[in-house]
């Protein structure tokens, strides 16, 4: 084998295995942009549902305070009428 003939083998085998290389390479990148994007996707859903319960306790809370307000309110009425008939 001569060394022109040794030097193109060389080339072309460092060719075929870079080539190899970079195609595992984006192989591997590619995988792991899909399970990102799927992450991504799963916190975003998690996200919409955790602003949902939020908004739903919110809503729970704003309709706990007006009975609970009239409860005082009541209390303290029946503390005037006690009060009153004490005397």
């Amino acid at each position: 084998m001569t060394n022109v003939s040794s030097t193109y083998l060389s080339i072309a085998l460092g060719t075929i295995i870079g080539t190899l290389i970079s195609w595992w390479i984006y192989n591997m990148q590619k995988k792991n942009s899909v399970k990102q994007d799927e992450t991504l996707r799963l916190i975003s859903e998690l996200e919409e549902s955790h602003d949902k319960v939020l908004k739903t306790i919110q809503q729970f809370q704003k309709h706990q305070d007006k009975p609970l307000s009239q409860i005082l309110s009541l209390d303290k009425k029946i503390d005037v009428i006690i009060e009153s008939e004490d005397r």
